[in-house]
């Protein structure tokens, strides 16, 4: 694996720990801006809503500009964000600061596994594709806790100045890593005109479909973690920071797990993440009735949604071979967007009395639905690739085996 991977990386960790930050900050910046912590609760979404504006819009924008400049354009505007953060004077101000912060997001990770893909052999894509999320993952397991623990003692303007010092960093790394502009790692040619087109593919809107419901059932459950570990499982509010760690330790594991499968069988790794998925969350429950099952169940939750990971990106960008980068980067404000939905149907059953764990249950109807819609484009595909076969034979171009058994 190319060391151009560890540049992606690296800008991974910085936008992972930076998007997942702000919960554990929310009642220092709450305090420190005199607002309230439901209002401190807008500037998750405003992140949130960054992503999903900025992730199509930018990677539209560069179409024709080469990728590795777009990359480090990206990682530019990430710190910027990050720094506007870190010197807003009031709510407002840190508002429109978490915003611009978001915008890079998806569009450094559409166009950051475009990149990755590149530089491997056609066997190893999707494990090319999983290191470069594997700053993600990790930022779970050792950025946000230490950039929340910073802001408990530091302040939370400190977590932002570290976090834009990140940025910097992936900014060297990617001009020392990742190679020059020429070749395989420079744009298309096909321009915004050839990455809209991508948008008009069916199998391209149902990969998206599917990675908002897989991980919507993910954030269905984790949006209402803190309160099954300490109502349920019986936790101690302190400890909860360490449980968040091992999810983040089984998305990691789950990461690498779907990267390396997924290169021997990608639809039977998106398939199998998706029906572990639907097993977990159902289970959950029982899970959370001891403390050693929850904690094993944090985990397992992290392994089965991450496995999909992958796959789901990958898909994406075959379905749109001609002009991926667009159709990639649309594919991380999908998974925003489940970010939100899973949110919302979580608090939907929970609101109506049905248990502290009943969010776990309710993901596993939204996997369930992720495995149908899989099982649709899955569908779609074989019936394209008969009309492509039988229109070959029509046209005379009948395969070399054929013509074997004529002679």
């Amino acid at each position: 694996m190319p060391l151009a991977l560890l540049a992606l990386a690296v800008g991974a960790f910085g936008i992972g720990t930076t998007e997942f930050v702000m919960m554990g900050l929310l009642p220092d910046v709450a305090d420190d801006l005199h607002i309230s912590i439901p209002t401190a609760g807008h500037l998750v979404s405003a992140y949130a809503l960054g992503v999903v504006i900025g992730a199509p819009l930018l990677a539209a924008m560069t179409a024709r500009v080469s990728r590795r400049k777009v990359l480090v354009g990206l990682m530019v505007l990430f710190v910027a964000g990050n720094a506007l953060s870190a010197l807003a004077p009031d709510y407002h101000w840190l508002a429109v600061a978490r915003f611009v912060s978001g915008l890079p997001h998806g569009a450094f990770f559409g166009v950051g596994a475009v990149v990755a893909t590149t530089m491997v052999a056609p066997e190893r894509k999707a494990r090319s594709v999983s290191l470069m999320f594997l700053g993600l993952t990790i930022a779970n397991i050792a950025g946000v806790p230490a950039a929340t623990l910073m802001g408990q003692h530091l302040g939370w303007r400190a977590t932002f100045l570290a976090v834009s010092t990140i940025g910097l960093l992936a900014i060297a790394s990617l001009f020392a890593l990742v190679p020059a502009d020429h070749g395989r790692t420079t744009a298309p040619t096909t321009g915004l005109r050839g990455e809209l087109s991508a948008l008009r593919s069916l199998p391209v809107w149902l990969a998206l479909a599917t990675t908002m419901a897989g991980f919507g059932a993910l954030f269905s459950a984790y949006s209402y973690i803190t309160p099954m570990l300490t109502d349920a499982a019986g936790y101690a509010d302190g400890t909860v920071t360490l449980l968040l760690a091992l999810f983040g330790v089984g998305a990691t594991i789950g990461n690498l797990l779907g990267g390396r499968l997924s290169d021997h069988s990608l639809r039977g790794t998106l398939f199998g993440g998706l029906v572990s998925l639907v097993a977990v969350l159902v289970a959950f429950p029982l899970l959370m009735e001891t403390r050693w099952s929850a904690a094993l169940g944090v985990t397992l939750l992290g392994v089965a949604a991450f496995v999909t990971g992958s796959p789901l990106q990958l898909m994406v960008m075959e379905k749109a071979a001609a002009a991926p980068s667009l159709a990639s980067s649309a594919n991380q404000a999908a998974f925003n967007l489940a970010n939100a939905g899973g949110a919302w149907v979580g608090g939907l059953v929970l609101g109506a009395g049905l248990g502290v764990t009943s969010p776990a249950p309710a993901g596993g109807v939204l996997a369930v639905v992720g495995l149908g819609v899989a099982g649709v484009a899955y569908g779609v595909d074989r019936r394209r690739g008969a009309v492509h076969t039988v229109g070959r034979l029509v046209a005379g171009h009948v395969p070399e085996s054929v013509e074997t058994v004529r002679g």
